[in-house]
């Protein structure tokens, strides 16, 4: 466990919602079989994979072209109150170590902010299922212009907490929710879920939240502020 008198805290955590704090991609996956299937198309679990970590927009136009005849915003609205429907009926799914990380942050003083391209109403639903004060702010996908992989919900995380985005660290289980977060500046751990994320020195990949701590959060902001605090070192042969 890593001593805080040696890193200290980040500014704030930013943490996705879908497939990081909660495990509600199967809802999402089976809501958008049986959207397909009433139009008499075929939804498979590999075509989900393609909407993970998307924003419901940009997913309701692929719905659209696979023969989905509503509206973007009839879709988006379809979607949310049916995951939402099943979140009420079948509880919240918590992804493992996700709430208990976040109760250790939240008693060592840390900013939070929740950054989800679900709708707020949505976001709104699964914070009030946590049994303390775990969120500072919501962005949320019905709140941004530029959604996941763009970097502005992250970076509009940020400007709402008053901090900037390199002294922060976002957590992430998506290809498309990393792309957003790194490039925001934010020092950034993938927790794979339901897609694979590749190895970068962009980021840092934990197996699992279960077990990790306010600690280990540390450790990840104070290795990004070492990269970037690391001298550049000029070949002097490029420099002749």
């Amino acid at each position: 466990m890593t001593d805080l008198t040696t890193h200290p805290l980040p500014a704030a955590v930013l943490w996705d919602m879908d497939g990081t704090l909660v495990d509600t991609e199967p809802y999402w996956m089976a809501s958008e079989q049986e959207l397909v299937g009433s139009f008499g198309g075929t939804w498979t679990h590999d075509d989900g994979l393609l909407l993970v970590g998307l924003g419901l927009w940009n997913s309701a136009e692929i719905l659209r072209s696979r023969g989905v005849a509503m509206d973007p915003d009839e879709i988006v609205h379809w979607l949310t109150e049916r995951v939402r429907q099943r979140l009420a009926e079948q509880g919240v799914p918590w992804r493992p170590g996700a709430r208990e990380l976040l109760r250790s942050l939240r008693d060592q003083g840390v900013r939070t902010a929740l950054v989800t391209m679900s709708v707020r109403s949505m976001a709104e639903q699964i914070v009030a299922a946590i049994p303390f004060d775990a969120f500072d702010i919501i962005v949320s996908g019905d709140e941004v212009i530029e959604p996941k992989p763009h970097p502005a919900p992250y970076l509009r995380a940020a400007e709402l907490l008053g901090v900037e985005p390199g002294d922060a660290v976002a957590i992430e289980d998506s290809l498309v929710g990393l792309s957003s977060a790194v490039a925001s500046g934010a020092a950034t751990i993938g927790v794979p879920h339901i897609v694979p994320l590749p190895e970068s020195d962009e980021h840092t990949l934990w197996d699992t939240l279960e077990g990790r701590t306010a600690d280990d959060i540390a450790a990840v902001a104070a290795g990004r502020r070492a990269v970037i605090d690391q001298p550049t070192v000029i070949d002097q042969e490029d420099a002749r």
